[in-house]
C-alpha cells in the first residue's frame, strides 16, 4: 500500500504561515498534540501529512486505523511526505516547508490557503541522517524538495566542518537566506537536476572521508548515485541518497514504484 503511515496520527494546528519565496510556503504547526512527539536525532526527519478527502467527515477522536477499517479506500485521507525543517520541543513547534505551484497537486494548494487555527494531522517522524562529526568533509546536494533537510543539516554541522552544499532551484527568486555557504544553482528552463549533476561532477574533489546527502528528483539522484557509488567508490554507509519524488508521478505513484526503481538502480550500480 503506497505511503501508508506506520504510526498513530498526531493532531496539531497551524500557528503561522510564512511565504518564503514565490514558490515556497512555510507552515508552522503547534498545539498540545505535539507535546509527546520525539524528534531531533536526525536532520532529515519527515512526517506523513494526512489531507482529508473533500466532503468526508472523519470520526473523533481521529483514528487512522479505524478509518481504514470502516471507510472505503476512496474516503481515506491522502498522504504526502514532508521533511521537518525545524523542531522546537519546548513550544512545541514544527516547521514544514511546502513547494507551491498554483493549483497543482494537493499539498501545495492546501499550504497556499492555510490559515492559523487550521487542523493538521500527521504521523511520524521518521528519519535516518545527521552530519557525522568524524567525517572529513560533507557533500549536500538536492533540489527544492531537499532544501529543508539540507538547511537543517547545515545548522547542525560541527564547528569548522568542511562542507560543499549545492541546491538547485528554478531561479534567483527561489533562493533562501541560510546562515551557511551554499552554491545556489538556477535551473531556468532545463530539466530538474541537470545543472546540479554538472556542478557536483565539476567539484574539485577534496581528500578525506566524505559523508554525502543527496535527495530530490529520482532521475538526477540516480546519476549522482552512480558518480558517488560507482565512480568515486564511496561506501553506501557514508551515503544518504534517495529519490524524494519522480517526474510524471504523484507521491502515490512514486511510492508504489519506488522499491522496483531502487532494485533496478542497485542491480545496475551495486548496493
Amino acid at each position: 500500500m503506497p505511503n501508508r503511515p506506520a504510526r498513530p496520527a498526531r493532531t496539531g494546528v497551524v500557528t503561522r504561515v510564512e511565504r518564503l519565496t514565490p514558490h515556497m510556503v512555510r507552515i508552522v504547526v503547534g498545539g498540545e498534540g505535539l507535546r509527546e512527539m520525539q524528534a531531533g536525532e536526525f536532520t532529515d526527519h519527515y512526517v506523513k501529512v494526512l489531507f482529508p478527502q473533500p466532503g468526508v467527515a472523519y470520526p473523533e477522536p481521529f483514528d487512522l486505523e479505524k478509518i481504514r477499517e470502516t471507510l472505503p479506500r476512496e474516503a481515506w485521507p491522502v498522504v504526502r511526505t514532508y521533511t521537518v525543517r525545524r523542531w522546537d520541543p519546548e513550544i512545541p513547534e514544527l516547521w514544514l516547508d511546502f513547494v507551491v505551484h498554483g493549483d497543482e497537486g494537493i499539498a501545495g494548494p492546501w499550504a497556499a490557503s492555510a490559515r492559523p487555527g487550521d487542523v493538521v494531522r500527521f504521523s511520524g517522524p521518521g528519519g535516518g541522517y545527521a552530519p557525522d562529526p568524524a567525517a572529513g568533509w560533507h557533500l549536500l546536494a538536492g533540489d527544492e524538495s531537499a532544501l529543508p533537510a539540507i538547511a537543517a543539516a547545515l545548522e547542525r554541522m560541527p564547528v569548522g566542518a568542511r562542507v560543499h552544499a549545492f541546491i538547485e532551484v528554478a531561479d534567483a527568486a527561489e533562493e533562501q537566506k541560510l546562515d551557511a555557504e551554499v552554491t545556489w544553482l538556477h535551473r531556468g528552463g532545463r530539466p530538474v537536476g541537470e545543472v546540479l549533476v554538472a556542478a557536483v561532477r565539476d567539484l574539485q574533489w577534496p581528500a578525506g572521508d566524505v559523508q554525502a546527502f543527496v535527495h530530490g528528483e529520482a532521475a538526477f539522484v540516480k546519476e549522482l548515485r552512480r558518480l558517488l557509488r560507482v565512480e568515486k567508490q564511496i561506501p553506501m554507509a557514508r551515503l544518504s541518497i534517495s529519490g524524494y519524488w519522480r517526474r510524471g508521478l504523484n507521491e502515490d505513484g512514486w511510492q508504489t514504484s519506488k522499491r522496483e526503481w531502487n532494485q533496478q538502480v542497485e542491480a545496475e550500480q551495486g548496493r
